[in-house]
């Protein structure tokens, strides 16, 4: 899978998200450090990469709708710290199937993941 990192993820997701197989880009690869998320975005769109992300201004499900990007995943962890971030992330890259994310809108917490695919309410 195409994946770009917000740049509020640490650089360890990227190294775990390669190990396992997906082509991943970081603002820090880019030059893309401080920039707005306006950019992240577009530079995430042109690229079609799926965004993994933890920040709430990627919630929007009015402006991100499902089917109008390349998905989206929105990490809300209780205690987001470096480790928790790059394990949850690996483990869901490695248990769930998601290949089936293009598009989507994805959400995940400690024991939850919801996904609103393309076409649904």
């Amino acid at each position: 899978m195409k994946i770009k990192l917000d740049e509020n993820l640490p650089l360890q997701v990227a190294a775990s998200l390669k190990s396992v197989g997906h082509d991943v880009h970081t603002p820090h690869d880019e030059g893309l450090i401080g920039c707005a998320d306006e950019e992240i975005w577009d530079a995430a769109q042109k690229e079609s990469r799926f965004l993994i992300t933890q920040d709430l201004d990627f919630s929007d499900l009015r402006r991100f709708a499902p089917g109008s990007h390349h998905g989206i995943l929105l990490v809300r962890l209780r205690s987001p710290n470096r480790r928790s971030l790059a394990v949850r992330i690996k483990e869901l890259f490695q248990e769930e199937n998601v290949g089936e994310w293009a598009g989507s809108f994805v959400v995940a917490t400690e024991l939850k993941t919801r996904v609103r695919k393309p076409g649904t309410k």
